[in-house]
């Protein structure tokens, strides 16, 4: 008997580097960074012709919900799945596991990012479906690999190793993975580009539920044991309490480190897999990164160093300024002898950085928090 397909969108994150526009109420998942949509809005969209709305689940916090309802009309209620507190992956997934073997039976389950870009989505597609299938099979975690493009250190790595047949799937190729690596130094990176056995960690992950929970209970059992005692309550008005009682003294932990290194690992009894993809992914970490891909189309031949073309969400008039990206959409900027800056306002807060420097967005936001600023949070 073939299993239902269903996915699972994890949209619990914040957000930080995308700060002043990212606040806790309105994170990075829920805004237009690329586009005139939210991140989650393409997301559902993409995956529109795998899964239809009766088979998508959500997992957020409570701060959340309010606008994603508003933003997937189509979502069934109670497919939102609302964490009490954020205990990183392994939870959230663990939750939806639950939630899908309880209401829906075992099934194969694609765990997917709320705030990714796929450009390539016909493409992204075909991986999606031959990835689910290889999920089917029994003790199968599957990961999705980014062809790296540059040594990048901020990414997981993923080496492979034996290839195993995909079938149906001439054009894409699987392999068991040998090893996670948690991002390197540059001059290991550098390495993993040129030994070209490596693929990047795009936190998208097929399996089946009752496997995911098994492989749980194996490496994570408190956790496994915590969430397992939610299953009768589901449906009824215990629910709520017994899902916060259960999560309050959760492990936070990443679905990585608790069940995929050590799954990995010979011996373990799993097989888990990498699928290598060229699908134009990004997962658009910081605003330097949104000028880089609206940089890139508006204008290709943008040196390697990265000057060149101004990208700006509003009217702009520049003198001698080369590099910069503006999101100030309700007035006109006026730039003079500017290069590769950062500018977003809000209006509450205005944020001015090196585009280089865009990733220490998230120790303003950490400043912001030990000053106890939670109006700007």
């Amino acid at each position: 008997m073939k299993l239902e397909r269903h996915a699972v969108i994890l949209a619990g994150g914040r957000g930080t580097r995308f700060w002043p526009r990212s606040r806790t109420r309105t994170p990075k998942q829920l805004l237009n960074i690329v586009g005139r949509d939210s991140m989650i809005a393409h997301t559902v969209r993409r995956i529109g012709p795998l899964f239809p709305p009766e088979r998508l689940w959500v997992v957020t916090q409570a701060e959340q919900a309010r606008a994603l309802r508003r933003q997937l009309p189509k979502l069934p209620r109670s497919h939102l799945l609302v964490e009490p507190e954020g205990r990183n992956t392994a939870a959230a997934i663990a939750l939806a596991a639950v939630r899908i073997r309880r209401e829906c039976g075992d099934a194969v389950m694609a765990v997917l990012p709320a705030d990714h870009l796929i450009r390539e989505e016909a493409r992204y597609r075909r991986v999606v479906r031959a990835a689910l299938g290889l999920a089917e099979s029994p003790d199968s975690l599957v990961v999705l690999g980014i062809q790296p493009t540059r040594p990048e250190t901020g990414y997981g790595y993923i080496e492979r190793g034996a290839p195993v047949p995909l079938p149906g799937a001439k054009d894409l190729r699987a392999y068991r993975v040998r090893r996670f690596t948690e991002k390197p130094a540059l001059a290991l990176a550098r390495r993993y580009l040129a030994s070209g056995r490596y693929s990047w960690n795009a936190g998208m992950f097929f399996w089946r539920a009752s496997v995911y929970l098994e492989q749980l209970a194996r490496f994570l059992p408190a956790t496994a044991a915590s969430l397992g005692r939610i299953a009768s309550a589901i449906g009824t008005a215990r629910y709520a309490s017994r899902l916060r009682h259960a999560y309050h003294p959760l492990e936070s932990i990443s679905v990585d480190y608790a069940l995929l290194e050590p799954a990995s690992q010979p011996g373990s009894g799993a097989n888990v897999f990498v699928l290598p993809a060229s699908v134009g992914w990004s997962d658009i970490g910081s605003w330097a990164a949104v000028y880089e891909l609206e940089a890139a189309r508006l204008a290709p031949t943008l040196s390697r160093r990265g000057s060149g073309a101004n990208v700006s969400a509003g009217p702009f008039v520049a003198l001698d300024a080369e590099g910069n990206y503006f999101w100030v959409p309700e007035k006109l900027v006026a730039a003079i002898g500017v290069r590769d800056l950062v500018v977003v306002e809000t209006p509450d807060a205005l944020l001015l950085c090196p585009r280089d420097r865009a990733q220490d967005v998230a120790r303003i936001v950490k400043q912001l928090e030990r000053s106890h600023r939670r109006e700007l949070l």
